[in-house]
């Protein structure tokens, strides 16, 4: 009874409803064409009721309502795990920002200490090159004063045999280098 009680009420509204009780004669008679009209009307919802239409319409609904509510939970599920993966991945994402962030900054440290290395073995390079400018300067200085001194000696030795050679005669030439070699020979033994 429970599946006629939406069909009976609808039966009734539209019999309520119609225009039926506008028309003129006796309703209850196949000569109305109102009347007629109700009674296919009725022995149509009979027939839909009797096939269990009603029931089947209500299984489909239900089962369509069923599969929607499935989805539903589906799709919310699929939300859910969205929202995960999102939340995983914009995680990651951190973690990678982080360590890039990381990377720079040791890039950036490396280039300051490769940086104070290298101004400092350029330091210790100018400092070895003027060491060794002032070392050559201090050579060349000995060498120039060697080679005056030496020069000086050459001239001053010259000069002096000029002077002995135009003062000494011949005997005191050869007694000069007796006593030359008799000092070598003292010195020598």
């Amino acid at each position: 009874m429970r599946n006629f009680t939406p069909l009976l009420t609808v039966a009734f509204a539209v019999g309520a409803a119609s225009p039926a009780w506008a028309a003129k004669g006796p309703f209850f008679s196949l000569g109305n064409t109102d009347f007629v009209v109700l009674l296919a009307f009725l022995l149509f919802i009979a027939v839909l009721v009797y096939f269990k239409v009603p029931g089947l319409l209500g299984g489909m609904l239900d089962k369509r309502a069923d599969g929607i509510k499935s989805e539903l939970e589906e799709a919310r599920a699929l939300r859910e795990e969205a929202q995960t993966l999102l939340a995983s991945y914009e995680r990651k994402q951190r973690e990678v920002q982080d360590q890039a962030d990381r990377i720079v900054e040791a890039a950036k440290e490396e280039a300051r200490t490769a940086a104070e290395l290298a101004q400092a073995d350029l330091a210790s390079s100018l400092e070895r090159r003027i060491a060794a400018a002032e070392e050559q300067i201090a050579n060349a200085q000995g060498a120039a004063v060697k080679e005056v001194r030496d020069q000086s000696v050459a001239v001053a030795v010259a000069v002096a045999r000029d002077v002995i050679a135009k003062q000494m005669t011949a005997a005191q030439g050869n007694s000069l280098i007796d006593g030359a070699i008799a000092e070598v020979d003292a010195k020598l033994h």
